[in-house]
């Protein structure tokens, strides 16, 4: 029987090439992460629910190190949908619940400072309750002025509603007259998306967690490009070797913007 000790010591060589090999290459500006697969993981181990989203939580705190480390500048990440929002009431309040911890967490998270990380939610925010909104908005606050990081928070996010917004604000500038709607194009849509701030509003590699493969509505306009990587294990068993072969998955295609 294989030691564990003989198994780590794999992983360790291993992560150590993948690490060598990466850097050798441009990594993506900017990763996308659908956080999926909490509960299916917290079954699995005969564990509560609300254990496998606080393990979730704890991956997705390492996964800001992991993107430093790797030179990775945005990462935004798809924390709760709008869908999801219609889960049990038990659920919501367990989610929310740690939302609230993880945020004031967050807060105070020396590395905001460190790494120059600005902090921004994306989502309809309104459906979120008083407490998570105002986290939100301080987090926002503080970091403001920082652009060595981008941290993105899709939270209470639909990727048809981030359209519908966006269809709304043009509508609106073309009754004030601001533009004709002849000259709305590409240019004019991406300007009002949820992400429009960004210096790299596109992704350029969508991962998914837990063995679905499908975007479930994630940034719909801007990952019309983006490489798509579909890994089997659940979200709290996401560790920075899975982040790394994603990675080197992109880093080893073409990317033609079909042409």
């Amino acid at each position: 029987m294989v030691s564990i000790l003989s198994v780590l010591g794999i992983y360790r060589v291993y992560g150590s090439v993948l690490n060598r090999s990466i850097k050798k290459e441009p990594v993506p500006k900017h990763i996308a992460i659908i956080l999926d697969g909490n509960r299916r993981w917290a079954i699995n181990r005969l564990t509560s629910r609300q254990y496998g989203h606080a393990m979730g939580a704890d991956t997705a705190e390492n996964v800001l190190e992991w993107c430093h480390e790797i030179g990775i500048k945005t990462i935004t990440l798809y924390v709760l949908s709008t869908e999801n929002l219609e889960r049990s009431r038990d659920e919501i309040n367990e989610i929310f619940s740690l939302l609230r911890d993880r945020l004031e967490k967050l807060l105070v998270d020396e590395r905001l400072d460190r790494y120059k990380i600005r902090v921004t939610a994306i989502g309809k925010l309104e459906l979120l309750n008083p407490e998570i909104r105002e986290l939100l908005a301080r987090l926002e606050a503080r970091t403001k002025e920082y652009s060595g990081h981008y941290l993105n928070i899709a939270i209470a996010y639909g990727g048809r509603t981030e359209i519908v917004d966006s269809v709304r604000k043009i509508a609106t500038s073309v009754l004030a007259g601001k533009i004709k709607p002849d000259e709305i194009d590409q240019k004019t849509i991406e300007q009002s998306l949820y992400t429009s701030f960004l210096e790299t509003p596109e992704p350029d590699l969508v991962i998914r967690t837990s063995g679905e493969e499908r975007l479930s509505g994630f940034l719909l306009w801007q990952s019309a490009y983006a490489e798509l990587v579909f890994q089997d294990e659940y979200w709290p068993d996401f560790r920075k070797i899975d982040l790394m072969r994603a990675v080197r998955t992109y880093q080893k295609r073409s990317r033609r913007y079909g042409r």
